[in-house]
């Protein structure tokens, strides 16, 4: 059966929902090989640690053209709202980019989101006409005071970044899920392919990766893995898992069935 499914966020839709970081790659050749494989539509860029006013050849838009995928322009490596909020306008004063993704960190140990900093930064924004994708815990109280302050789509992490651990808390990105009417998407602590099949069985709209693609022995075929995996969640989460029982089944009914 043929499933016209798409991703909508802040009035763009997207046949992809695996979004992926331009971090980490042992060379610009491998991270525009590696977004291919992925199919994704939507790449983060830290604009902390990327030239996005370097425009020429060798630079990011050079090996990823924004004609062809939409740049999202993250506030990684920022610790306060201030911070957060400066290095964003920045990103649309050289590019123009208003969607952005919100990362507020609260220390260099856990690297864990600062929620009150991140709120405070989220209405800041959307208040200067901007479209937040906030980044923030797996905690259903903060996700829902991030929507209520206008953001576009909520992005929970699974586990710390970088850490590979899969999702430690399925039930509470269950619950954001529910209770949310704008996208949710897993971003953070992904490791492999089934941790992102298990985001999208878990009815989130997509899943943001960097490291769990950067970091594979081989990242451009992990990236064709991630990108199977999210369509497979994805696919099963419409379906409707069957129910559990607590007890065998036989696969074939014994109504019918030839005796003697």
């Amino acid at each position: 059966m043929a499933i016209n499914d798409t991703l909508t966020i802040a009035g763009r839709t997207y046949h992809s929902r695996l979004l992926v970081g331009t971090g980490k790659y042992k060379n610009m050749a491998e991270t525009k090989a590696a977004v291919i494989a992925s199919g994704a539509e939507i790449i983060t860029v830290a604009v902390r640690r990327v030239d996005l006013a370097q425009k020429g050849e060798g630079s990011l838009q050079d090996w990823l053209s924004p004609e062809v995928y939409t740049y999202l322009p993250n506030s990684a490596g920022c610790y306060t709202a201030d911070e957060a909020v400066r290095t964003l306008r920045l990103a649309r004063e050289l590019g123009g980019w208003d969607l952005v993704k919100l990362e507020v960190i609260g220390n260099n140990s856990d690297l864990y989101p600062d929620a009150q900093q991140t709120l405070e930064a989220a209405k800041l924004l959307v208040k200067d006409g901007f479209h937040v994708m906030a980044y923030t815990n797996d905690d259903p109280v903060a996700a829902k005071k991030l929507e209520d302050a206008g953001c576009v789509a909520i992005m929970p992490l699974a586990a710390p970044i970088g850490s590979g651990l899969g999702i430690l808390n399925p039930m509470n990105i269950r619950l954001i899920v529910e209770q949310s009417s704008v996208p949710v998407l897993v971003d953070a602590g992904v490791g492999t392919a089934s941790d992102a099949a298990i985001a999208m069985e878990l009815g989130c709209a997509g899943v943001l990766m960097n490291t769990a693609i950067a970091g594979a022995d081989h990242p451009v075929l992990m990236a064709e893995a991630m990108k199977n995996a999210v369509i497979a969640g994805r696919q099963a989460y419409l379906a409707g898992r069957m129910k559990k029982r607590d007890s065998a089944a036989a696969s074939s009914p014994e109504e019918g069935k030839m005796t003697g």
